[in-house]
């Protein structure tokens, strides 16, 4: 027996290393949010400039995942995870020692181009995985960024409480270490490659195109949503991403296959992702700023940063539940049912945490219910994109789609962050009760249609085959699970 042979006779050892590698990053989205306030005063700038900590790390997570997912089904996925949790490691190092904001922004440019981990675990899952174990293994994978989510305000509340900010990035780069070393040594290489070169010339006008739009939601508070400026970085962002479809058509060997990522199936699946990504980010910022609002606001807790994170810490752990019940669901019912059901659910948390919010027990209660939809609706849709692609292509098909979930973060959070700024009554600093409920209700309005979109998601085997790349043979979609 090989020993190629005898790793893959592991799965659940595999399934752990995979999770810390996942979790790592996860962390990484939010951990920084209760340290904003410490960096602005640390680093002498604005809301503004310490806003481009996390701007920098969704930009670069953005642009990067897809790319990193392309040279694992190129290269090997093992290798390519290997080298992702490397960079995010680096970028971890790098914000930890950094003393000034540049050189802060860097380091988190440099995390979050480790974005290629998570659609890297899928991958490894899918081809070393025996079958009837692949659907609740990625659902416990997906769970860990919603986990991971919810954890990371935790862990960075007790550090900035009891530390500094700096251990936030110490963490991170232990635990990306780690798990790249546990990855080189104790996970086998995929056999499955996808031979080809990278297209640098896609790569550099997709993150022009990505760029631009998030750069403007992300300063749209300052600069006025209806101004000039962010409107036509808006619309720069669009033709160029336009463009980039246009010019992905017409390359030999594309970044992106765009008639894949055109099928029914896996668009519509893209579609439901960004906007359950919505509604999820928008809710880890609306939750801690409400708890730590003072109670002479009327609503607030008054809480500190650990307390805060304390409060969606039931939300966490409910997740770990979710998402492999949700693999079950797949396995059963197909990946259609649990993504619309979780939006479905995702949608009545949001909407009672809008209407009733008074107290400290009933936004635990219904962060819990949130935090369920969340996890079916991400275990759900890496099964949904598997089913509908060829398995050579795993990497390529579920980063876009992680990378469509990190646009759908940006978004809710900047709209979120918009609508409580948006309510603040002249004369005081703090938004209005009224600003909250709009907020909640507008994320829970997403994730209605999230539902809806879901619902409408064809069957893989009623799509049509996707044509190979040139220089390559046809190849089948993985068939139904």
């Amino acid at each position: 027996m090989t020993d190629s042979t005898h790793d893959r006779q592991h799965p659940t050892r595999t399934l752990l290393i995979l999770g810390v590698a996942a979790l790592a990053f996860a962390l990484a989205q939010t951990t920084l949010i209760p340290a904003l306030g410490e960096l602005a005063r640390e680093l002498d700038t604005d809301a503004s400039g310490v806003a481009w900590t996390l701007t920098g790390y969704l930009l670069s997570a953005a642009v990067c995942t897809p790319i990193f997912g392309r040279l694992g089904d190129m290269f090997g996925k093992r290798r390519l995870l290997v080298i992702s949790l490397g960079v995010f490691a680096a970028g971890s190092v790098v914000a930890a020692l950094a003393n000034s904001l540049e050189l802060l922004v860097a380091g988190r440019v440099f995390q979050g181009a480790g974005g290629g981990i998570f659609p890297l675990c899928f991958a490894i899952i899918r081809d070393e995985f025996p079958r009837e174990k692949v659907s609740s293994s990625i659902g416990l994978i997906s769970a860990t960024f919603g986990i991971g989510g919810g954890a990371g305000l935790i862990i960075g509340g007790v550090l900035v409480d009891g530390a500094s900010y700096h251990w936030i990035f110490w963490l991170g780069a232990a635990m990306a270490a780690g798990a790249a070393v546990l990855t080189e040594l104790m996970i086998p290489e995929s056999p499955n490659r996808s031979p080809g070169r990278v297209d640098i010339r896609g790569a550099a006008v997709l993150a022009l195109g990505l760029t631009m739009p998030l750069l403007a939601i992300a300063r749209a508070n300052a600069w006025g949503w209806g101004s000039p400026r962010t409107l036509l970085l808006i619309a720069a962002g669009a033709v160029i991403l336009a463009f980039w479809v246009w010019l992905q058509k017409r390359t030999a060997q594309p970044l992106a296959d765009v008639k894949l990522l055109g099928r029914p199936p896996v668009l519509m699946t893209n579609i439901a992702t960004l906007l359950v990504g919505f509604g999820m980010f928008g809710s880890f910022i609306l939750i801690p700023q409400l708890a730590e609002a003072p109670e002479s606001t009327g609503y607030g807790f008054g809480l500190d940063a650990t307390g805060a994170g304390l409060l969606m810490l039931p939300g966490a752990l409910v997740m770990l539940v979710a998402g492999p019940f949700a693999g079950v669901l797949v396995r059963r019912f197909g990946g259609k049912l649990p993504l619309a059901l979780g939006a479905l659910i995702s949608a009545v948390g949001l909407f009672m945490m809008g209407v009733d919010h008074g107290t400290q027990g009933a936004m635990i209660v219904w962060n819990v219910v949130l935090s369920v939809g969340i996890g079916l609706s991400f275990a759900a849709m890496p099964n949904l994109i598997f089913d509908a692609v060829p398995i050579s292509e795993t990497g390529e098909a579920t980063g876009f789609n992680t990378l469509v979930r990190s646009v759908g973060a940006s978004l809710g959070s900047q709209i979120s962050a918009a609508i409580l700024t948006g309510s603040v009554i002249a004369g005081s600093v703090l938004p209005s009760d009224d600003g909250y409920t709009t907020a909640f209700i507008a994320s829970a309005a997403i994730a209605v249609v999230a539902a809806a979109v879901s619902l409408a998601i064809p069957r893989s085997g009623d799509a049509m085959p996707v044509a190979a790349r040139p220089g390559r043979a046809p190849e089948p979609a993985y068939a139904e699970r």
